[in-house]
């Protein structure tokens, strides 16, 4: 059962916003004199704790050329039955495809065709001269479509990957079939807080820039282990499982191939988002996936998108923004039964 009122952030939001408020100004100025520091230091010689090594079961990956928009990097994986439909796996914000879809990819490929890209900006995605811009991504991912001749496919957005996911029905409603729209929303900016966090990317991308790598693992171990109070991101935090802390230092350089200047203008973009006057519109099964424990994409914006989609029908799973890594059985699960519910494969 959907929330009464979509607008008006809960209690829980609330506190939220308010740790926002009072955190960011502290927490980006200290990264950014942090970040200064620790990179004038010389590289200690002291090995990374953990792999570097991806996990198991990754689909093969490829480069493919894109007439027009140069070229895309993408994994995929073969049908398994000539009835099985395809799934386009479209991540989120910072972290490209391989952290997002690591865990779910294995069991999304037994039941349909995967065509996982990363985005322009993120991971090994293309480097483009012009600013990022989520329409831009869009056309990349409907041309991407069209070269491998998937025919409509269903698109899986999660977080930024399902404003992508949106405007590429918008914008090239022929390559889609179906949407499937996890842990987003219609709008990133409803609150003083989150408009704040958007204005200060400028702020995160010099601390990209500058914070070395290895002191970025380094950070994010103490925030596992719960030495460190500051979260870093809320992808990795006490309560991550533990074969994901294993792999830090492959988690880390994934990261690290990403465009400090892509991934800030990004949040910017993110910041100026707002499909709440079109997305009504949309005319293809739509299904959401909301994280009920969100504490990036507060729930309530989440199911406020599913009211603005008419029967669209609603699966909540019990977890934070990074269930991607830290719930991929369940939803995997959420994902796989929507497909069912619309009727999609």
């Amino acid at each position: 059962m959907l929330p009464q009122d979509h607008g008006r952030p809960t209690q829980r939001t609330r506190r939220v916003l308010r740790g926002m408020r009072r955190g960011i100004g502290l927490g980006v100025g200290g990264a950014l004199v942090g970040g200064y520091i620790v990179a004038s230091r010389p590289r200690p010689p002291t090995a990374s704790r953990g792999v570097a090594e991806p996990p198991p079961g990754l689909p093969p990956g490829r480069t493919l050329a894109l007439p027009g928009r140069g070229e895309m990097f993408l994994r995929e994986t073969p049908a398994p039955s000539r009835d099985a439909p395809t799934l386009a796996l479209l991540h989120g914000w910072m972290f490209p495809s391989d952290l997002h879809w690591a865990a779910v990819a294995p069991g999304l490929a037994r039941r349909a065709r995967l065509v996982i890209p990363d985005h322009r900006g993120h991971g090994r995605g293309s480097r483009p001269a012009a600013p990022f811009r989520l329409t831009d991504v869009a056309d990349d991912v409907a041309a991407l479509l069209r070269r491998l001749d998937t025919g409509p496919a269903i698109l899986v957005g999660y977080s930024m990957g399902g404003a992508i996911a949106m405007h590429t029905w918008q914008r090239h409603p022929d390559v889609v079939r179906g949407l499937v729209l996890c842990a987003t929303s219609s709008n990133y900016a409803d609150s003083p807080a989150y408009r704040l966090v958007w204005r200060s990317m400028g702020g995160l991308q010099l601390l990209l820039r500058l914070l070395p790598r290895h002191q970025l693992e380094s950070l994010l171990l103490a925030r596992a282990e719960g030495r460190l109070p500051i979260p870093i991101t809320r992808m990795i935090h006490q309560e991550t499982p533990r074969e994901v802390v294993q792999r830090l230092p492959w988690l880390v350089g994934e990261f690290d191939r990403g465009s400090a200047d892509d991934v800030a203008e990004a949040g910017r973009e993110l910041g100026r988002f707002d499909g709440r006057g079109w997305i009504p519109t949309i005319d293809v099964p739509t299904g959401v996936v909301v994280t009920s424990q969100d504490r990036l994409v507060p729930p309530n914006w989440q199911y406020g998108l599913a009211a603005l989609l008419p029967g669209a029908p609603v699966r909540t799973i019990h977890a934070d923004h990074d269930a991607v890594i830290a719930a991929p059985g369940i939803l995997e699960e959420a994902i796989s039964g929507l497909v069912t519910d619309l009727g999609l494969g």
